[in-house]
Order: structure tokens, then sequence, then C-alpha cells
């Protein structure tokens, strides 16, 4: 997998200060996407395990509350097995830590038994639709996409939407 960058003080992309990656690579190719620098799967840097302890390390910070892992598309076929291990690795080192994941494949369709979801605590799914675009949406580009509450979710067996 490769990325295209990270951030150690993230105040946009979840609550809090957090700690993000933007993963390269997407074919959605939303119009007007935000990050359209992050759609070409060649480009960025490699994603490798010394990326993988910069990423924790940034984590590891006691003014960081969380995780945001966007793109590109994280959860693309070719990029879910990294982001997952990403995923995984920061659980496991930082359970009170928070981990929100942005993405265009929908929770209850495509992203059904994937290994991911056990580690992932918000999930904003659905591609982002130009013509749906509201800038007063909280965490999410457009009104068509969903801030999930995924282990509740996975618990319930229906989508709990966040509300706040």
């Amino acid at each position: 997998m490769r990325y295209a960058k990270m951030r150690r003080m993230d105040i946009s992309n979840g609550p809090g200060m957090r700690a993000s990656i933007f993963v390269q690579g997407c074919t959605f190719n939303c119009k007007n996407c935000f990050n359209p620098e992050t759609h070409d799967f060649n480009g960025g840097k490699e994603f490798t395990d010394e990326t993988l302890k910069q990423l924790m390390d940034l984590c590891r910070k006691d003014f960081v509350v969380g995780l945001s892992i966007l793109g590109g598309e994280p959860l693309h076929p070719k990029n879910i097995e990294t982001t997952t291990k990403i995923a995984k690795t920061f659980k496991e080192m930082f359970p009170d830590k928070t981990l929100w994941v942005w993405t265009g494949f929908l929770f209850d369709r495509d992203l059904k038994d994937k290994e991911i979801l056990n580690y992932i605590d918000v999930l904003v799914d659905g591609q982002f639709v130009d013509e749906l675009h509201d800038p007063t949406l909280k965490w999410r580009g457009s009104s068509n996409q969903r801030v999930i509450d995924v282990p509740k979710s996975l618990k319930t067996k229906k989508i709990s939407i966040l509300t706040n």
C-alpha cells in the first residue's frame, strides 16, 4: 500500500486532536473530491513497517485522542489488508483511543464480514456526491454519507448513526 501523507495534529477529521493518515489510491473518483491527488495508486510513498512505527509514535502522544484513516480509499481491495494491520495495531496499542475511518464503500453492503470492522469505532461511509454537498454537515461532505457507530452496529446488527 502507498500513502499520501500523515498528520500529527489533525483537528478536522474526527473529534479532538488526532493523528491521521491519508491512504493513496481510489477508483471512485467522486466529482469535486476534496483529495483528488490521492486517487493514483502509484502516487505517494510506500507504507512500510517503519511508517507504521512512525504513525503509532504520533498516536502515542497524550494529547492525541485517536487516529483517522482517510484517502484515497483505505478499504479498496488493494489497501484493506494494510489498513486492517494499521487498525489492529492501533487498537492493540491504544484501546482507549478512537479509530475513525472514511470510505466510499457502504457498511451494510460492501463491508460485511471484513475484519477491520472489529477495530473501527466510527465509520463514515458512502461516496461523496457533489449534488448532495452540504458544508454544514459534521464529519462528512454530502448528505448521503453516514457517520456510523461501528461497535454498536455490530452488536445490534442494525446501523447505528452517531448523532453528536
